[in-house]
């Protein structure tokens, strides 16, 4: 039985595509949510936000917007659609206005992991094969961190480089998971953003991929955005 807020809409990020949302998904369905695992191309953001607000579109009513990794980047804009009633940020970019991933990693703190991230080819990015799992999906098992490594979606540079125009999350309700153990956000560089976007956070020990390894904790707190914005949105209602 759901309360508060029934559509849940997932946004991957780059280098992957949405079947990571999986397990998230698998266990939100079983608990009656409707969800909708968004396939972005990842080639520009203007383009991933489009996509993102066609699946919005379809849902009928309030929605909550989760966003992975560079997926938060998608759901900082798309998330002003006004069926969008909260946002989730899972182990992800929440950039201010003007902000884009490329400006946000521009300049990593002394000794922060560096991302295995290969040199452009043709406008695309992609993750050293070799380094993908210590990197990415640390806490990921073997096998399904090997296939992530070698299903790679390449990511475009012009979705690397898109700037947010207005952010949601100075609209909208957010919560965040910071994930300790990730090694292509640095922790303190999430617990910023999260601060920044007033986000209510919990902190998890996983790798950058938690939403793969631990899709129990990251739909607990799917759960708890969509009764939270439930009771915001009916606040705003009687205020009305």
């Amino acid at each position: 039985m759901t309360h508060g807020v029934k559509n849940i809409v997932l946004v991957h990020g780059g280098f992957v595509d949405g079947s990571g949302w999986n397990g998230v998904y698998n266990t939100l369905k079983g608990k009656g949510y409707n969800v909708a695992v968004v396939q972005n191309p990842t080639i520009s953001l203007a383009d991933d936000v489009a996509v993102t607000k066609r699946t919005i579109a379809e849902q009928e009513g309030p929605v909550i917007l989760v966003g992975h990794s560079y997926g938060g980047v998608v759901i900082t804009e798309a998330g002003n659609d006004p069926k969008v009633a909260g946002l989730v940020y899972i182990t992800a970019f929440a950039p201010d206005s003007g902000e884009s991933v490329e400006a946000l990693i521009k300049n990593p703190p002394p000794g922060a992991p560096v991302p295995p991230i290969l040199p452009p080819q043709d406008g695309f990015l992609f993750l050293d094969r070799s380094k993908f799992r210590a990197s990415f999906a640390g806490d990921v098992d073997p096998s399904l961190a090997a296939f992530m490594a070698d299903s790679q979606v390449p990511w475009g540079t012009q979705a690397l480089g898109g700037a947010v125009t207005q952010p949601a999350w100075k609209s909208k309700p957010s919560w965040y998971l910071v994930s300790t153990e990730d090694r292509m956000i640095p922790p303190d560089a999430q617990r910023a953003m999260s601060k920044r976007a007033g986000a209510k956070v919990v902190e998890i020990k996983g790798s950058h991929a938690v939403y793969v390894s631990q899709p129990g904790s990251v739909a607990s707190l799917i759960e708890q955005a969509a009764q939270g914005s439930a009771s915001v949105l009916a606040s705003r209602e009687s205020a009305a």
